[in-house]
């Protein structure tokens, strides 16, 4: 259950919880499935930022990485063939603002 007025830590269970229960499924690649099932658990879409799912061929990609900003820290997951189980931390939020590296895709649904 989110805890909304609880840290990174407290929401990691559930975070955890629902990465692998995206991850079991039949879209464990689909950046959109994962997002879409942390705001049904109760976490701000306006907080998340998603990688890529296709490589620039339109193949699946080898490394998924999703995050949600939750009070100055970040919850991050990662997930893919080249990733042994699905991984999840709470990092702390990048001086930039926002919780990944790199490029990250609109979540504009």
């Amino acid at each position: 259950m989110l805890v909304p007025n609880g840290t990174a830590a407290d929401n990691l269970p559930l975070f955890t919880s629902v990465m692998r229960s995206v991850a079991s499924s039949a879209e464990s690649v689909a950046g959109r499935a994962y997002i879409d099932a942390l705001v049904a658990a109760g976490f701000d879409k306006g907080a998340m930022q998603v990688t890529a799912d296709r490589t620039s061929v339109g193949d699946p990609v080898d490394s998924l990485q999703f995050s949600v900003s939750w009070q100055g820290e970040c919850l991050v997951g990662q997930v893919g063939p080249s990733t042994p189980a699905p991984t999840a931390l709470v990092l702390p939020e990048l001086d930039s603002g926002g919780c990944l590296v790199g490029d990250t895709r609109s979540i504009d649904w």
